[in-house]
């Protein structure tokens, strides 16, 4: 296992970790997530027999600078800098709105040779409330103010987290880690803000992610989920679609990682 550091095009230097061996393998995290917290560790475990995976914090979380002012363009860019550490070109696989910065990065022309996006966070139908229009103004305004677990409840009231789950877990020691990260949650809206609206994306959104993907969703995920998921497979140019039968979207690397490993190695 390496740790290391590279350097995006603004200067921001993002902290990873490399470990395995074999083709290398960019784990994107989600919300709230970093390699320090997270499922991304677990997964690089089980795919270090097969790949050398990358692991790395998300500008502004854990070890990697903030960079300002934010723009999805600056998260390509890291993404990019890791695919060049990693010898020129690499499989992308990301989480949660992970997933949709990976979409992202292979649309823009990062050197992918394969995705797999795990449930990005969409809502495209009536099967569930479109994403309230303030919310990512409220997020803020709670961050601006200092109010860290506020701008966290927000999150996960949205995201439909059990309130008393919510209550229970600000007892626990990981709501203090979801406070250190919560200055980041604008940046997940600002990435999948354009797909919360009910709708589907254009049918041409990532027309220019031309590479093989795989779209994951859980099977016991919510219908407006696995719905989204199949628009997702749908509008890349060259997808397929797996539904992982009773998982959900919290990410288990003892059932995803023999399905990436099956995916990327073909």
């Amino acid at each position: 296992m390496t740790e290391g550091r590279v350097v995006s095009a603004d200067d921001t230097g993002i902290a990873y970790t490399r470990t395995g061996s074999g083709p290398a393998l960019i784990i994107v995290d989600g919300a709230l997530c970093h390699r320090a917290f997270g499922p991304s560790a677990a997964l690089a475990k089980a795919l270090a027999g097969h790949f050398t995976v990358y692991t790395y914090d998300r500008r502004g979380r854990g070890e990697s600078g903030g960079g300002t002012p934010y723009d999805v363009e600056r998260e390509v860019e890291d993404i990019a800098a890791l695919v060049d550490e990693a010898g020129g070109s690499a499989h992308l696989f990301g989480m949660s709105s992970g997933g949709t910065l990976v979409a992202e990065a292979a649309h823009r022309g990062v050197a992918a040779e394969r995705i797999a996006i795990y449930e990005s966070p969409m809502v495209v139908d009536g099967t569930h409330e479109p994403m309230p229009e303030d919310l990512p103004a409220r997020v803020r305004r709670a961050v601006d103010e200092g109010r860290r677990g506020d701008a966290v409840k927000l999150f996960m009231r949205y995201v439909g987290t059990p309130g008393f789950f919510v209550a229970v877990l600000q007892m626990l020691p990981p709501w203090k880690k979801l406070k250190g990260v919560a200055h980041t949650l604008p940046h997940d809206f600002a990435l999948v803000g354009e797909f919360q609206r009910g709708t589907p994306p254009p049918a041409d959104r990532w027309s220019g992610a031309k590479v093989p993907a795989l779209v994951i969703a859980g099977g016991k995920s919510p219908e407006y989920m696995r719905n989204a998921q199949a628009v997702l497979a749908g509008a890349l140019p060259d997808a397929e679609l797996t539904v992982l039968p009773g998982q959900t979207h919290m990410v288990k690397a003892a059932v995803t990682a023999p399905v990436l490993v099956d995916f990327f190695r073909r």
